[in-house]
């Protein structure tokens, strides 16, 4: 499963440092089935113009650290790191995310099986879908209410939710969705918070204090 960070920070800041720990914990990250988050990896940052720019490789981001330095300081941050589902998504840059609309920023992990939906979703791969759904609630209601709407319909068209972790930043906030069945530590989210840092992720990073995420369905930072 994929593993991913969103920051928060209350001054700008080059990142350089926190993914050097992203990277070294995305490395030694092993799903319970053995797979690896080495189907590369993409960062997105909010910009000087209002927008995201955004930065995706197709190596694993711990064999793309020369490219650390080379992020400008920023305020939000969200990084992503993939595990493709199939082999036939590997390869192919437009399904690395972080996703984003201009406005919002999008990082998704899950296990999600048997989703059936009586319509077709837009969107080559799951987490493409996921972000369709979500672009389509976010134009009729703000971001908490549109993830809370999209973690509902997931859940009563899949046959099983065993993770579904879906984070969203509009450059003002982090909203963060935490849900499934299967509460083992792997598919948790993790937080770490101090006055001037907001960090969310997918496992604690070394050399910072990170607790679990409360079991609660959104969390907004």
């Amino acid at each position: 499963m994929c593993r991913f960070l969103m920051v928060k920070s209350a001054y700008p800041f080059r990142p350089e440092e926190l993914l050097r720990a992203f990277a070294s914990m995305a490395e030694s990250s092993w799903a319970p089935d053995g797979d690896r988050q080495q189907d590369g990896w993409g960062i997105a940052w909010a910009d000087e113009r209002g927008s995201w720019d955004v930065r995706t490789s197709l190596r694993p981001v711990w064999l793309d650290g020369h490219l650390f330095s080379g992020v400008p300081a920023s305020r939000f941050f969200l990084v992503h790191a993939r595990s493709a589902s199939f082999a036939g998504h590997k390869d192919n840059l437009a399904y690395n995310q972080p996703f984003t609309d201009g406005v919002h920023g999008f990082v998704f992990n899950g296990l999600l099986q048997g989703v059936a939906f009586p319509a077709p979703v837009p969107g080559e791969i799951g987490a493409r879908k996921i972000w369709s759904l979500l672009k389509d609630e976010l134009q009729e209601r703000p971001p908490a209410e549109s993830m809370e709407a999209v973690g509902h319909l997931l859940t009563r068209h899949a046959r099983r939710v065993q993770a579904l972790n879906i984070g969203l930043c509009d450059r003002s906030h982090l909203y963060v969705l935490q849900q499934g069945e299967d509460e083992s530590e792997y598919y948790r989210l993790w937080v770490n918070e101090s006055a001037d840092l907001k960090l969310v992720c997918s496992e604690p990073l070394v050399g910072f204090d990170f607790a679990p995420l409360a079991a609660e369905r959104i969390a907004v930072y």
